[in-house]
């Protein structure tokens, strides 16, 4: 009646021994660490950086524990494991000057970081501890303000080049097109040609609202966009910053980082394990903008940058060999109009090169631009840290339809596979400024570990003592297994590599609450049933079967508040679910199973049992 099979202690015993050898890592804390890995899309960090690193640590006479190099997609870092946080932040400046010699034009993000000193069977067996939150590893905490004009001004600048499009297509004439703040004005020699104007405009560009505005001679149509298209562009430029720094930052290996919007134009940014401000900056700093415009080579233009000066409606800017080009202001397409970007060759002449695919108007818009200006050059540029270089500047031979554009020139293989990832990796849709900064040490972290998990330990504590007390033998069995149900959570927290914040440890408090229950109503029913004038196996039995329904329905209904807080929360609230969650699950398994079987393992085999110890069995009054 209560005995398992041999296999059910068997996968118990795998449990337990599975869910130790994944909490083991948390406990081996974690060590202070340099991290090195590109500043620059044309810098690529591969594993001789290893050995550079080394060597230069070793001349300086500092130790390391540990050092390796991971390769992140195409994407690679080195991470040294130091001693000390004084030498942790001697290898900081040393690498600093080594690897940067030109501080004000850096080529290497060396920053400050903190990793697992768990051994390394462990990490062979992919045995890692818990990311830890903000609130208990430290780390930097940022809150960006976007720049919504300044969207609005690029969404302004391509719908100016989409009205000279479409007027060009109906061969309507005009006296010019300019952007003036966040209108755009069109210039008309009469109202017919203007009232032409408008009709194409307003099937063309729904999203713009069109007024006149004559003065004597002067036709004007004003545009303007509505407040709908308005929003719409503010949102999708909040969406793609918030894409866009996901990329760079996953890139740069910062272990979950937490990128969320904070009302209609903030963006909240927390690094944990990042204790470097300044190099947290330089991370969220390398957002790349590309954008293509054309290259001015008229005899004028050339004579003035053989002068040095750089003529109106032009600006100077360096190709990758360190040569001038005099490139137009108007930007044609933008870091928006692009869908893929993948490094291949020329299929002519074998070199290396980037194929881009464009949208359907970014294709538009090229098609348009090379049919008018063939035997031109085209410069694409792109934009780091406030600072464009053109990376190739084609001439071009032929209109190119299609939306398929391809990048050739002076280019290696590798530079072809790092502008491809920069371009894939998004653009800035609006600029953004950092109105907050706040950094968490590692002390207070640590602090904030201690206090949560006393909170959790004397929480145990306190729960096994009175179950013991009260339930005698039975209560025993409870604190097994509701040790068990804390070590399989933290266990499936670590495989599942969850984030844990203070929230998630108010959880695991909880959840030993929420466990300890269940196991009470097992030990009340089989009282119950002993009461009735069951045997002591029959008690046992009936109790485990009878209280699981209505361990069943509690926890269900726990579980779908759990699910919803999951679903619909954010930030902390979702921490809290997650931890909440998975504790419901292990829950159930360690009351009803482990308990079980700790108690079929102690009362299964004995053929004449007459007493149990469960505590005091109260018999009604006349029985």
């Amino acid at each position: 009646m209560n005995r398992y099979p041999l296999w059910k202690y068997i996968m118990i015993a795998v449990a337990v021994l599975i869910g130790f050898i994944y909490t083991l890592p948390n406990f081996f804390g974690e060590s202070p660490a340099v991290q090195v890995s590109s500043a620059k899309a044309t810098v690529k960090v591969d594993n001789s950086m290893t050995e550079r690193v080394a060597q230069t640590l070793q001349a300086a006479g500092i130790s390391h524990t540990g050092m390796y190099f991971e390769q992140n997609g195409p994407v690679g870092t080195v991470r040294v494991r130091l001693a000390s946080t004084d030498q942790q932040l001697r290898a900081r400046d040393l690498l600093e000057k080594s690897l940067n010699p030109d501080p004000s034009d850096p080529s290497y993000v060396v920053a400050l970081n903190l990793l697992s000193a768990s051994p390394a069977w462990l990490r062979s067996l992919h045995a890692l501890p818990m990311y830890l939150g903000l609130d208990l590893r430290g780390g930097v905490h940022f809150l960006l303000q976007v720049d919504m004009s300044g969207a609005l001004t690029k969404r302004y600048d391509a719908m100016t080049g989409d009205v000279r499009t479409l007027l060009r297509d109906k061969n309507i004439r005009h006296n010019g097109i300019d952007r003036v703040g966040q209108t755009i004005e069109v210039k008309f020699r009469d109202a017919a040609t203007r009232d032409a104007a408008r009709d194409v405009l307003r099937d063309g560009l729904p999203d713009l609202q069109l007024t006149d505005q004559d003065a004597g001679d002067e036709f004007k149509l004003v545009g303007a966009l509505s407040p709908q298209a308005i929003k719409t562009a503010q949102d999708n430029a909040l969406r793609q910053n918030i894409t866009t720094l996901h990329n760079r930052i996953n890139e740069l290996g910062v272990a979950e980082p937490v990128i969320q919007q904070q009302g209609a134009d903030r963006i909240v940014v927390q690094l944990p394990g990042v204790q470097d401000v300044a190099k947290a900056k330089d991370i969220l700093g390398r957002t790349a903008t590309l954008e293509v415009r054309l290259v001015d080579d008229s005899p004028e233009a050339t004579s003035a940058l053989a002068s040095g000066t750089v003529p109106f409606g032009l600006e100077r800017y360096t190709d990758r060999d360190g040569r001038p080009v005099l490139v137009r202001r108007q930007v044609i397409l933008t870091g928006e109009n692009l869908q893929d970007a993948q490094a291949g060759f020329d299929g002519q002449t074998q070199q290396p090169a980037v194929h881009l695919t464009l949208d359907s108007k970014g294709a538009r818009i090229f098609r348009d631009v090379t049919r008018d200006n063939v035997g031109k050059r085209m410069a694409i540029l792109l934009f780091e840290k406030g600072k464009g270089e053109v990376v190739t500047a084609p001439v071009i031979r032929t209109e190119i339809s299609g939306g398929r554009v391809q990048i050739s020139g002076s280019m290696t293989t590798v530079e072809a596979n790092d502008t491809a990832l920069l371009l894939r990796a998004g653009s800035l849709a609006a600029p953004m400024e950092i109105i907050e900064e706040r950094t968490i040490g590692p002390s207070l972290g640590a602090d904030n570990i201690q206090k949560g998990f006393h909170s959790v330990v004397y929480g145990f504590a306190a729960i096994a003592v009175f179950i013991i007390l009260y339930y005698g033998l039975f209560g025993v069995f409870s604190v097994i297994a509701l040790a068990v149900n804390l070590l399989l959570l933290i266990a499936l927290l670590s495989m599942l590599q969850a984030t844990l914040t203070l929230p998630g440890i108010a959880a695991i408090a909880l959840t030993l609450g929420m466990a300890i229950d269940a196991n009470v109503l097992i030990n009340e029913r089989i009282r119950e049933e002993l009461r009735n004038g069951a045997s002591p196996q029959q008690a046992i039995h009936l109790g485990f079967e009878r209280a699981w329904g209505t361990i069943l329905d509690s926890n269900v209904t726990t579980l779908i508040a759990a699910v919803a807080l999951l679903a619909f929360g954010s930030g902390p609230v979702r921490g809290f679910a997650i931890v909440h969650t998975i504790g419901i699950l292990t829950s159930m398994f360690s009351a009803v199973v482990v308990a079980r079987a700790l108690a079929n393992l102690w009362y299964g085999r004995r053929k004449k049992l007459t007493k149990i110890s469960i505590g005091q069995v109260w018999k009604p009054k006349g029985v």
